[in-house]
């Protein structure tokens, strides 16, 4: 076998952006699952597989950073833009694999929002990826996350009173309380680990302008 004097080139952004691609496609997965519910199935095997895809990047990209003297970012800012985007597509995959296993009637419209301010926030953190890469600057993207995050914060409110205000009339009124809660944590702990990635991302992106 040949010994080469120069390590390997490793493409870090490109492998950020297969991570970012999975997390973008489970989001937009769970997006459709909470408006189609009915259809849920495939999607929730497909968020599953993305997850398990997903955790196989995350190993390549702590392999080569391991393997590299020389890279595009700081060390830590890989590993943290590396934990951060496994985070938050580990919480999608928890939501999905709740919302298949409680098998609720319907989805309550608060959730079907949040859902969408998910998606929304998880797209602008592949904008900023991108901006990170080319140099250019990522406050347009921060400033739409941190709206969404104010607005879902306001709506998870109003939607976990709803569910406590309900008058239950018997014990599977209960158990859907319950249900709903652990639905509603799941979403609001997916919205924070998805501001923490965009926190991560611009403290980069100001470290590297």
């Amino acid at each position: 076998m040949a010994f080469s004097l120069f390590p390997k080139v490793v493409r870090f952004f490109d492998l950020f952006r297969q991570q970012n691609d999975l997390l973008v496609d489970s989001a937009s997965l769970l997006n459709e699952i909470f408006h189609h519910y009915r259809d849920s199935t495939e999607k929730s095997s497909r968020i599953v597989t993305n997850e398990m895809s997903g955790n196989e990047v995350s190993r390549e990209i702590a392999r080569s950073l391991a393997m590299t003297f020389i890279t595009p970012l700081d060390r830590e800012d890989i590993h943290a833009i590396n934990t951060a985007q496994e985070t938050v597509l580990n919480a999608i995959r928890s939501i999905s694999t709740r919302i298949g296993l409680y098998r609720f009637g319907y989805i309550k419209p608060g959730a079907k929002q949040l859902a969408g301010y998910l998606l929304t926030m998880v797209q602008e953190t592949s904008h900023m990826l991108d901006a990170i890469k080319a140099r250019k600057p990522v406050d347009d993207a921060v400033k739409q996350i941190k709206t969404l995050k104010v607005d879902s914060d306001m709506l998870l409110l109003v939607s976990l009173g709803e569910v406590y205000e309900s008058h239950p009339a018997g014990s599977a009124d209960y158990l859907d309380i319950i249900k709903w809660s652990h639905i509603y944590d799941r979403i609001e702990e997916a919205l924070a680990n998805t501001e923490v990635l965009a926190s991560i991302l611009e403290g980069v992106s100001l470290k590297n302008a």
